[in-house]
């Protein structure tokens, strides 16, 4: 994975997008949502948490967690998406190389039942987190949400090893990320680097690539489902009507009234966000985002050492 202090500058407020999503309401949830059709006007009123939400409910119920399983939360952030599975009756460990993330987590969620956080690498897991073993074939479910995006091609193919030694046979691993159609290099996608630089990654896997992995690492892959138009295609939309609005004065005071915190950008601040937003734009119109459900057989195949 990335250098976790690098990657901890992409979620703080040194970044003007950053700064422009908290005042939306973007918070507790880290994840671009899940838009249908119906609901996507209003979107554009109430901001994206109720469409965050419905995302992680939508990745959660393919993990198909049980009350009592022990499951590992990848890349968790603040720890909303594990503090559901700890309210859904789950053993539940939330991992983050973020210490600021964890300690937000911990805040928010550490006195709930059933619920655990630990700063840890999901590309290199320790022995042990929080308390909780990681040994082979101790876990009953392993989830990661719009996180491995950032953990490169070499730190993806280890996350996918760790998660199949960690999940017992039978066990469930869904992978929900951003990915790309083709092989194409990510600097043609994003020249100026304006959305590598805010996310702090260097590339995205292609969507045909992750089932190979996989297969590599011993998963059979169950389904796949092509979430890009309820998620990029969408959120898109929104951003088209964010940068059409935030273009002229007029918009920019309707803006501030919805959402006050907004008064405190400068011209240079909006022109900034502007930028970046146009950029996400322009690389959504080439990516794709893939909800991968991979299972570990309940029986190896021949000649393969038990994990």
């Amino acid at each position: 994975m990335g250098d976790g202090g690098d990657l901890a500058r992409a979620y703080s407020d040194d970044s003007v997008l950053f700064r422009v999503l908290r005042h939306l309401g973007w918070d507790s949830l880290a994840n671009i949502g899940y838009f249908t059709p119906s609901t996507l006007p209003l979107a554009a009123l109430t901001g994206p948490v109720p469409f965050q939400r419905r995302l992680v409910r939508r990745s959660l119920a393919l993990l198909d967690a049980r009350p009592g399983q022990l499951v590992l939360d990848a890349g968790c952030g603040r720890g909303d998406t594990t503090a559901r599975l700890g309210a859904a009756g789950c053993r539940a460990l939330g991992v983050d190389i973020q210490p600021a993330q964890i300690d937000q987590a911990r805040r928010r969620f550490g006195g709930r039942p059933g619920v655990r956080f630990a700063v840890a690498d999901a590309t290199a897991l320790p022995r042990q987190a929080d308390g909780i073993p990681l040994t082979d074939a101790s876990f009953d479910r392993v989830h990661c949400l719009e996180a491995a995006f950032h953990f490169g091609h070499e730190g993806r193919r280890s996350f996918l090893s760790e998660s199949f030694r960690l999940l017992r046979p039978g066990g469930r691993l869904v992978l929900v990320d951003v990915t790309s159609r083709t092989d194409q290099p990510i600097g043609t996608l994003d020249p100026n680097g304006l959305v590598r630089r805010t996310w702090r990654f260097d590339d995205i896997e292609p969507c045909e690539r992750y089932p190979l992995m996989a297969s590599a690492a011993g998963f059979t892959t169950r389904r796949i489902l092509d979430w890009t138009t309820p998620v990029l295609h969408r959120a898109g939309r929104l951003c088209a009507l964010f940068v059409g609005t935030a273009s002229t004065r007029a918009g920019r005071r309707a803006l501030c009234v919805r959402w006050p915190g907004l008064s405190t950008l400068d011209a240079r601040d909006w022109d900034e966000v502007i930028a970046v937003v146009r950029a996400h734009r322009a690389i959504g119109r080439v990516t794709r985002y893939t909800a991968y459900v991979l299972d570990k057989p309940a029986r190896l195949p021949t000649g393969r050492p038990p994990v």
